[in-house]
């Protein structure tokens, strides 16, 4: 398989690091501190067409190939994985639920308002005791011609700039997936939930008390929440293992630069045969898992992306982003636990990425079902 760019890509991706330099390095510290992405962060990003990436352009996106998509997260992600992680729910969650599923009155109201940005985009599915379609316990129940809503959901992204969630309940028709104005009645968010690393994104537990629906804020059919998820789990599953990526590369970077500026006894530290350990190591990690993740993606552009693969590009993402940080920041010796030096944040963040779209267990048990299926034996 050829993992080589083609021309567009390429200039994409300088586009991409271009405007990361510019806009969002500067920023990434504050934005740690402040725990939150800036509005005028978001609307530079809808200007480059970073919030319609993977929206049609008949809509206003800018229509990104799956690979230029994963290349856009890796970029932003090298600087801040707050701003890649909100990109993506807007984008990979949001918007390509809508495309994908959305009937056409609702792409034609939702995805150029997605695409600008003057709608930001929220996903809520997990709920307080799990994360998953048997856990759900958020009810629509029919009222009329439409729903009722109402629930709890938990680890809502986006929550406090959105202006549409992507909300799932149980129908009577089985589990159902909702497109719900930001400000319906009986929507509130609860107290935010401060998070050890990816403070930029605001994440709150959102309230459903008695929300009324007409029955055309069903996304796809009623009962149909499993179709919605079986067409974004696996890309969004990619597209953290791309954010982690980035994130095992800054981290890498960092600890590489303070290697070669830090002396001890009047040599520098990269002289010491632990610390190039260290630093072979996580190139090998990361150099790994990028030839994983750009085969994931040229698979997903081909409509070939599967489970297990998605499944093994995340655990492995997982495992090198928080081992690459942990050297890294161990490299940095005391200075590591300085909050003047941003190798305490990226390990925070490398840290934080493991939980969200599923955690090493279920990435080890999403692949071992997939393999012994394969034999023939099906898991309980």
């Amino acid at each position: 398989m050829d993992y080589s760019f083609t021309e567009e890509q390429q200039m994409f991706r300088d586009m991409f690091t271009g405007f990361v330099a510019k806009e969002i390095e500067p920023q990434a510290e504050h934005m740690d501190h402040d725990e939150a992405i800036p509005m005028s962060l978001l609307r530079k990003s809808a200007m480059q067409g970073f919030l319609g990436a993977l929206l049609p352009e008949e809509y206003g996106g800018a229509e990104l190939d799956a690979v230029s998509y994963i290349l856009l997260l890796e970029e932003v992600a090298k600087s801040c994985m707050s701003t890649a992680m909100v990109l993506h729910v807007h984008n990979g969650l949001v918007g390509r639920a809508i495309h994908l599923h959305g009937s056409e009155s609702q792409q034609e109201e939702w995805l150029p308002a997605l695409a600008e940005g003057s709608a930001i985009g929220a996903w809520a599915f997990a709920e307080p005791d799990g994360g998953g379609l048997a856990d759900l316990q958020t009810t629509a129940s029919v009222n009329g011609d439409g729903y009722v809503l109402h629930g709890a959901k938990a680890w809502v992204s986006n929550a406090t700039t959105a202006g549409l969630f992507v909300v799932f309940a149980v129908a009577p028709e089985g589990p159902t997936a909702f497109l719900l104005p930001a400000g319906c009645a009986g929507m509130k968010l609860g107290q935010r939930d401060k998070t050890l690393g990816m403070r930029g994104v605001q994440v709150y537990p959102l309230y459903l008390d008695d929300v009324a629906v007409d029955a055309d804020a069903v996304l796809g059919e009623p009962g149909g929440a499993q179709a919605v998820l079986d067409t974004v789990n696996n890309f969004s599953r990619l597209a953290m293992a791309a954010i982690a990526l980035g994130g095992a590369h800054h981290a890498l970077e960092l600890g590489v630069n303070f290697a070669v500026e830090r002396k001890q006894f009047g040599v520098e530290i990269a002289q010491k045969g632990a610390i190039q350990a260290f630093i072979a190591d996580s190139a090998v990690e990361v150099e790994t898992l990028r030839s994983q993740i750009y085969r994931c993606a040229s698979l997903a552009e081909q409509g070939k992306l599967d489970g297990e693969a998605a499944a093994i590009a995340k655990l492995w993402a997982n495992r090198v982003a928080y081992q690459v940080a942990n050297r890294m920041i161990q490299t940095h010796g005391g200075y590591g636990y300085i909050l003047d030096y941003a190798i305490g944040r990226v390990f925070r963040d490398c840290r934080t990425i493991e939980g969200i779209e599923g955690g090493n267990r279920s990435q080890q048990t999403a692949i071992a079902r997939s393999i012994l299926a394969a034999h023939g034996l099906e898991l309980a």
